[in-house]
């Protein structure tokens, strides 16, 4: 029956001058997020993109993957036709049959919006005529313009659409419309839904990963790829980055205390993430610590950790508990993957009793026995891209 999505815009609207930066961005998600569609056209109506397809069985899953794309805030399923009134009455009665028959109607009402005010009748004139049709063609009908049961939504523009229901996306702005970051991405249930958040506001993520194979299986790897394509679903096209730090945390355990390891790897995995995300023309880092949760997500540690670099670090989970935490992961689709039981690098190497209160002075008394700058150089020669 449908054979076009409209879809409504959220804070775009609020740009002025540059607002076709934005619409150009987010076009552009929509091309990435539908690519797998060949017989479609995506194209700007008065104020809303439409998505048309040739073929009415894709429509379902071309309005899951739109439901996912940032920026957007409503997505309608439609009937686009000519603008000539007899062909709109018509369609609208046929799309009133169908949805009849999916569901128990008993009430009704017709909204027109004019938006080409050189359609000959005008809306409210127009509503009532497509209304009173509908009402021939249907004997148990009434008409209730407080609360129907369906509302027929008719919007003239260069084309007409006609819809009955407004389905509610994730909104947030349009990837790549805001800036470039780099998220440490875990095996974790916290990072993913750090970087999900964060490319909801319009920020283009890619991702670096650390390991310390053999202690951490090709399954942790796995699992993070896997998890990098699930949040592509909603953000586009993400450069995964992989290091192995297992030389690093070699290094702290001959020469630092034990329960110094977590603040001290995590220091290093600053650096080298402001290394690479400068590298790559990013401006900011993600992570997806939220306060008090463990050792290294105290106050003073996270200080001390930030401490290691100049680059500013984005972290939307701080004040989230974890079951909201968990609640978005779930909504997102990244919370199965995440729980899966292979270990990541701060697990394996982590500490009985880690610091909840480090000293930055101690830390880098202990940090001026290691090389730094060696061994930041050592482990980036077995950088990947995944």
């Amino acid at each position: 029956m449908y054979n076009i999505v409209a879809a409504g815009f959220g804070e775009i609207f609020l740009k002025g001058k540059n607002r076709g930066k934005f619409e150009h961005k987010l076009i552009e998600q929509i091309n990435y997020n539908l690519k797998e569609f060949k017989d479609i056209s995506i194209y700007r109506d008065s104020g809303k993109v439409f998505i048309e397809t040739k073929n009415e069985d894709d429509m379902d899953s071309i309005i899951g993957k739109t439901k996912k794309i940032f920026g957007i805030v409503t997505i309608s399923p439609s009937v686009k036709t000519d603008k000539d009134p007899e062909v709109i009455i018509e369609k609208s009665i046929e799309l009133f049959s169908y949805l009849k028959e999916k569901q128990d109607i008993r009430t009704f009402k017709v909204k027109t919006k004019r938006v080409d005010k050189s359609f000959p009748i005008k809306s409210m004139d127009f509503s009532a005529e497509v209304g009173g049709r509908i009402l021939a063609a249907f004997s148990d009908l009434s008409v209730d313009v407080h609360n129907p049961d369906v509302e027929i939504c008719i919007d003239i523009k260069k084309n007409c659409y006609i819809s009955s229901e407004k389905i509610r996306t994730v909104g947030g702005m349009p990837v790549g419309s805001c800036g470039k970051a780099l998220l440490l991405l875990s095996g974790g249930i916290d990072s993913p839904v750090a970087g999900y958040m964060i490319a909801k506001r319009g920020v283009e993520i890619n991702a670096l990963y650390f390991h310390t194979y053999p202690f951490t299986s090709e399954r942790a790897n796995e699992k993070v790829k896997q998890l990098k394509e699930i949040l592509e679903e909603y953000c586009g096209k993400i450069k995964l980055f992989s290091i192995n730090i297992l030389e690093i945390h070699k290094a702290i355990r001959e020469f630092c205390r034990e329960e110094e390891t977590t603040i001290l790897a995590r220091r290093f995995m600053m650096r080298i993430a402001e290394r690479i995300a400068g590298e790559n023309n990013m401006e900011m880092l993600i992570t997806g610590e939220s306060l008090g949760q463990v050792a290294s997500q105290t106050m003073k540690s996270m200080a001390v950790i930030e401490s290691a670099v100049e680059m500013p670090i984005l972290k939307p989970l701080v004040g989230m508990d974890k079951t909201e935490i968990i609640d978005r992961a779930k909504e997102i689709g990244t919370y199965e993957t995440s729980i899966l039981p292979y270990d990541d690098c701060c697990s394996v190497f982590a500490p009985a009793h880690p610091l909840i209160n480090p000293k930055l002075d101690s830390i880098l008394k202990s940090e001026s026995k290691l090389k730094i700058e060696e061994l930041v150089e050592s482990v980036l020669f077995t950088l990947e891209i995944l």
